[in-house]
């Protein structure tokens, strides 16, 4: 199997991250999102023109999560994603509420503050940090009280939703991500950040 993706991307590194402590075999293949010829490559199999792309012979998958997903039902010997028709659903709800509402907010920062400028696109936006920063307040105000008590997200076991959750988190330096008060956030990341598979794909900024 083989994964298009960029070490800089929270999207990927969701993947990379599962599979490197699933132990699930990639191959992989850097993206660079700034090359024109890479852009018509990625366009080719991704309609949407994002990383990751998972390609398993003739068949391509794209969307980070679906990816997971697809890699732990692939990869046996793993307690990241159970056949608990419940236990899935609960993962599932938090891999959801972690694409759909924590990471756009966190991504406001990591733009503002990291890619404008990689871009050329000027400085930060004053306006659109005040905006986010409303949004991550609200969000990991929600995760710091799932986390309340647990170890992960879902109790004792770490799972795919705590990768999903976890990721955008990388840029908590480099974009000024406003999460540093929440107690419980933080000390749940720092346990993320002592899993052998998150050290093994930290990108090199």
């Amino acid at each position: 199997m083989r994964l298009y993706y960029h070490p800089v991307s929270a999207n990927a590194r969701r993947v990379t991250l599962a599979a490197q402590h699933m132990g699930a075999p990639l191959e992989l293949t850097e993206v660079n999102l700034l090359d024109e010829a890479d852009r018509r490559r990625l366009l080719a199999i991704n309609p949407n023109n994002k990383v990751p792309v998972l390609q398993d012979g003739d068949f391509v998958l794209w969307e980070s999560c679906a990816i997971m997903q697809y890699l732990a039902d692939r990869t046996p010997g793993h307690t990241l994603y159970p056949q608990d028709v419940r236990q899935r659903a609960d993962i599932n709800r938090w891999m959801f509420w972690g694409g759909e509402h924590f990471a756009p907010a966190l991504a406001t920062f990591a733009f503002e503050h990291i890619w404008k400028g990689v871009t050329g696109q000027g400085g930060p936006n004053p306006a659109e940090l005040e905006r986010a920063g409303k949004l991550v307040a609200r969000f990991a105000a929600v995760a710091d009280a799932q986390l309340a008590g647990r170890q992960w997200l879902l109790g004792d076991s770490l799972t795919l939703a705590d990768f999903v959750v976890a990721t955008p988190l990388m840029y908590i330096e480099q974009a000024h991500l406003p999460v540093k008060d929440y107690a419980h956030l933080m000390a749940w990341f720092g346990r993320i950040q002592q899993l052998e598979a998150w050290k093994r794909t930290e990108p090199v900024w």
